[in-house]
């Protein structure tokens, strides 16, 4: 079928996603609950003959058609899934399941958007898919990192017990234009600061590390997972391999917005990463992927983006304190 659902369509990834899949000529449907997601970031789509928005939240089940299911729905920074701990874990269990039922009665592929939280605070470095993680169970971000876990059992589970097409691609640290303001993750919050003139802030020593991946690149990696062959069934990491200290990418910042803002040092929160970088050469293989922009050409592609859309927000609120993403 020509029509493709997206949860979480009116997200940040899901938002650039159905920009390349009306480009493609496809006919999309999103569902969000817009709990993160904004209509301003498919504003310009919806009068767009193909293009649809249905409010509605994935932990309850719904009845469409389509071909393919890209289920991107649930929240993905620290301070959007630690502020209901309870819906974040509904919205990738229940959730997860309900668009495999789904899937499994269309006889769809869907793609299911895991992460790098599932490898927890990571023992081994960089991680490799076979790596099965160092997650704490209990802790503050088990919400996020457990139900994508959780997910990812369903959608193996489903694929061994009904044949349902699956793909999951793990995803690592990405960044670009319409990024949450207010998300607590570090480029967004690096890059409002700056912007503003305050006090950057830095969680622990900065010398933490992350590998961060522009959004048009991880968009290219989804739509050639979902076009592979049903043999490719995943975990796929797509992420960029070239780490950066936390606290290099504030200076990177601070250099190309022509800042003067200083760093400040806070506590590390708990369970926060040390070190997250993937391993990618299954991407590689597989689907002859790799992140092809440069980290300076992406930061200024989201600088201009928050500079031209800080008026839009509430900028006097405080910035939550959510750790690193």
């Amino acid at each position: 079928m020509r029509r493709v659902l997206v949860t979480g369509g009116a997200g940040f990834l899901g938002s650039h996603l159905c920009d390349r899949l009306i480009g493609q000529g496809r006919e999309v449907l999103v569902l969000d609950n817009f709990s993160t997601g904004s209509r301003r970031n498919v504003a310009h789509l919806l009068d767009h003959p193909d293009f649809e928005v249905i409010s509605h939240d994935v932990a309850f089940p719904i009845h469409v058609e389509a071909g393919e299911i890209y289920n991107l729905a649930c929240p993905a920074s620290p301070v959007h899934y630690q502020s209901d701990p309870v819906q974040t874990i509904r919205s990738s269990v229940l959730g997860t399941a309900n668009m495999l039922d789904l899937a499994q009665r269309m006889k769809a592929k869907i793609l299911q958007a895991s992460t790098s939280e599932v490898y927890g605070d990571p023992e081994v470095h960089p991680q490799p898919e076979t790596y099965r993680g160092n997650v704490n169970p209990v802790g503050p971000r088990a919400c996020y990192d457990e139900g994508k876990r959780c997910a990812e059992t369903l959608c193996f589970d489903y694929h061994r017990q009904h044949g349902t097409r699956i793909r999951v691609p793990r995803i690592f640290n990405t960044y670009g234009p319409r990024m949450h303001h207010h998300d607590g993750r570090v480029v967004s919050n690096f890059i409002v600061q700056a912007l503003r003139g305050d006090d950057i802030t830095i969680y622990g020593d900065g010398s933490q590390t992350r590998a961060f991946c522009y959004v048009d690149d991880l968009i290219d990696a989804f739509v050639l997972m979902m076009d592979a062959t049903d043999e490719l069934t995943g975990p796929v990491n797509l992420g960029n391999p070239h780490e950066i200290s936390v606290r290099d990418m504030a200076g990177y910042i601070i250099d190309m917005t022509g800042s003067r803002s200083k760093l400040v040092y806070t506590g590390l929160p708990v369970d926060d990463p040390v070190q997250r970088c993937p391993d990618i050469s299954l991407a590689r293989k597989v689907l002859g992927w790799e992140p092809r922009v440069s980290l300076e050409d992406g930061l200024r592609r989201t600088i201009g983006y928050f500079e031209a859309t800080m008026g839009d927000f509430c900028m006097s609120d405080a910035l939550v304190d959510g750790g690193l993403a």
